[in-house]
């Protein structure tokens, strides 16, 4: 296995267009349209969606690439000690180097910012951006395999990928010791089959449970099933900081809080009855008047929501794919 495009498209001058910047910004827009229109069967506006995707962008591509850089980047002179001697790499992104859980920390912080300064249901965008997610993080790691990066260690599998000297880190690229014809694990791969499956399992459960699901589920199951994923293939990294003497590193550690408290989590508010959330549901007409900025005082309906999943007044009955 081995890239079959430079990952160059074209220059013009000091300017050059990349795959990895054309498949990355692929993954991102394909993943808004599944969220917004994941909001709008909902009866959100998806509009909200594209326009938190500016500010989450930004704070997500931030927090991935100081995540990457101090955390995740292997300890010494061809990693951290790398950006400690020029700092102005930090923020050189041609040659990759972010880390999804970065950008999920800042990136989330801006989201609930955003959805707190208009106002907004934040489990019902969380569910669509976790539904989004795997189908875009899926898009983008084939970004990883144009620029021969996020690959594991040597591997006679068929399937093993050639990795240029060049784009070697150490030990492999000592030639002698591991020639040009050694393969390694394509990890790239692992986790994109890892997050295409996700991407169908959260989608039909999101359509065969419809009835049965809470505002905020779909977000909960995706933060079972990625970092249950990503904890077993992380011990296949090679470009990773491990705790000294140990196979664990501090993704591991992230993972395993996710999926715990993301079980127990789902467990426990499925747990109570539904009549309490029936009482706590807001009603229709606030929901509504908070989303046109027309509410007046005295005007909102008492009226119970009948549920996050049902269809609002003059919807078709047969909601749109996502």
């Amino acid at each position: 296995m081995y890239p079959p495009v430079d990952p160059i498209i074209v220059e013009f001058g000091p300017l050059a267009l990349r795959w990895y910047g054309l498949i990355i910004m692929t993954a991102i827009l394909a993943g808004t349209w599944i969220a917004g229109r994941y909001v709008a069967r909902h009866g959100e506006d998806p509009n909200n969606v594209w326009d938190m995707l500016f500010w989450v962008l930004i704070a997500g591509l931030i927090g991935a690439r100081l995540y990457y850089v101090f955390i995740q980047s292997p300890r010494g002179p061809e990693g951290f000690g790398r950006y400690l001697e020029n700092p102005i790499s930090i923020i050189d992104l041609r040659q990759g180097g972010l880390h999804i859980f970065g950008g999920f920390l800042l990136g989330g912080l801006a989201m609930w910012l955003f959805a707190r300064a208009r106002n907004l249901r934040l489990p019902i965008y969380l569910d669509g951006i976790a539904l989004a997610l795997p189908l875009g993080q899926a898009i983008g790691r084939w970004a990883n395999f144009i620029n021969q990066e996020l690959y594991g260690p040597p591997t006679t599998l068929p399937w093993g990928l050639r990795i240029d000297p060049q784009h070697r880190i150490p030990p492999y690229n000592n030639l002698a010791e591991y020639p040009e014809s050694t393969r390694f694990h394509p990890l790239f791969l692992y986790e994109m089959i890892w997050n295409l499956i996700g991407f169908g399992l959260l989608f039909w459960i999101a359509r065969r449970f419809q009835s049965r699901l809470r505002a905020g589920d779909i977000a909960l199951l995706y933060l079972i099933w990625y970092p249950f994923g990503r904890f077993f293939i992380e011990f296949l990294r090679t470009d990773s900081w491990f705790f000294p003497g140990t196979n664990f590193n501090m993704v591991h550690i992230l993972s395993a809080i996710a999926v715990i408290g993301s079980a127990i989590l789902l467990y426990r508010r499925h747990r109570e009855p539904e009549a309490q959330e029936v009482q706590r549901a807001e009603p229709e007409a606030q929901r509504a008047a908070r989303r046109t900025g027309n509410a007046e005082p005295g005007t909102a309906s008492t009226e119970p929501e009948q549920g996050v999943e049902d269809e609002q007044p003059g919807t078709s009955e047969k909601p749109a794919n996502p």
